[in-house]
């Protein structure tokens, strides 16, 4: 199979989907990897390391998405690059269509097959390749969060970890996934005072064993949410509906009612946000003021430390990615149920049920796809 992996171009998306021992994993299987020239840059990986591993440089991404059987991507196509899909093409990368009307249906239109990274799920109920992004968000959702409470970007003006015989900050999660547990991490170790909540015991019950007495576990629900966001200075969305938009549980209402320069992190914005006051925002212009709260909501939090996000993604991805490679489509997901969930398109056909329904569009099974 012949692999592309062309230059992302999302603003400030500095990640590049596959590393030069990827590109070696591939090759050592006997595949064909095309990088676009300077895809790895950003991230801190050279042409000359890519070639070493046995990539071929290509100047352009045209050339790459012309040449390409499978295209490996990290963000979900631009509109720029929607010409240059074609019909039976693969294309293996975050989509989170369910927030992207858009690009659903220019997916549909180059009848491309779609398998979107944060639908990819094991019998336990994990995203494997959602993880090391998640991950890698909560830790920096804190970071970010400390920065929006600095007096300069209209916060409240406090430190998480206070001072001597001066209170912290009350940090506020709502939901105990990876992200929001690794949140919780960061924000206890900073000596913040921490609550986190989700609607799933088993899932507050890990973060209490493992924090103790560092942090409040609270159940979720519209109740306990209200309160806890009302009396925090720094909240971060962190609620996962796997392919689904994430639920609106901070309504206007709520948030208008929050203390004036608070500060509220949505890492849920890639699914819609999980704030009636939330909306996209990128790196160049991160932050924006709604209700006298500041709120930071941009899409693709872990590129701005790509060197870091980029091994992380490639480790996870990879076997799925030699998976789709050495046994072709859809034989990969026939052999493969967590990569058959991976779907979300193919042949005009919307096949992940989560995007249909936030879409109000029709669900072929990936069943019946895999079936034909």
């Amino acid at each position: 199979m012949i692999i592309g992996v062309p230059k992302e171009i999302k603003t400030e998306e500095n990640r590049v989907a596959v590393t030069p021992t990827g590109v070696a994993g591939f090759v050592a299987r006997n595949h064909k990897v095309l990088i676009e020239k300077s895809a790895g840059l950003g991230s801190g990986l050279t042409d000359q390391a890519y070639e070493s591993a046995g990539a071929i440089i290509v100047d352009t991404a045209k050339g790459v998405w012309r040449q390409a059987d499978m295209i490996m991507k990290v963000k979900e196509p631009q509109p720029s690059e929607f010409p240059l899909m074609r019909s039976g093409q693969i294309l293996f990368t975050y989509l989170h269509l369910a927030a992207a009307e858009s690009v659903t249906r220019a997916l549909l239109e180059r009848r491309v097959a779609g398998i979107a990274y944060e639908t990819i799920q094991l019998d336990d109920g994990s995203l494997p390749l959602l993880a090391p992004m998640s991950e890698i968000a909560g830790r920096l959702s804190i970071q970010v969060g400390a920065w929006c409470l600095q007096a300069e970007n209209g916060g409240r003006g406090i430190l998480l970890g206070g001072a001597s015989g001066v209170r912290p900050a009350n940090v506020v999660i709502i939901g105990a996934g990876m992200s929001g547990t690794a949140a919780c991490q960061v924000a206890a170790g900073m000596g913040a005072y921490v609550s986190i909540l989700d609607i799933n015991p088993t899932k507050l019950r890990y973060v209490h064993d493992i924090l103790g007495g560092h942090v409040t576990t609270l159940m979720s629900n519209r109740a306990n949410v209200e309160e806890a966001v009302l009396g925090a200075d720094l909240v971060i969305g962190s609620v996962l509906i796997p392919g689904a938009q994430a639920p609106k549980l901070i309504p206007r209402t709520l948030a208008k009612r929050m203390k004036p320069g608070a500060a509220f992190v949505d890492i849920s914005i890639d699914q819609g946000g999980c704030a009636e006051t939330s909306r996209p925002t990128t790196h160049l212009e991160p932050i924006y003021v709604d209700e006298e709260v500041v709120h930071y909501c941009v899409t693709n939090m872990p590129a701005i430390v790509p060197n870091t996000s980029t091994y992380a993604l490639t480790n996870s991805t990879l076997t799925y990615g030699l998976e789709l490679a050495n046994r072709g489509f859809p034989q990969a997901l026939v052999r493969n149920k967590a990569l058959a969930k991976g779907l979300n398109t193919f042949d005009g056909k919307v096949t992940y049920e989560g995007v249909a329904t936030a879409l109000n569009l029709s669900w072929t099974p990936v069943d019946e796809v895999i079936r034909t």
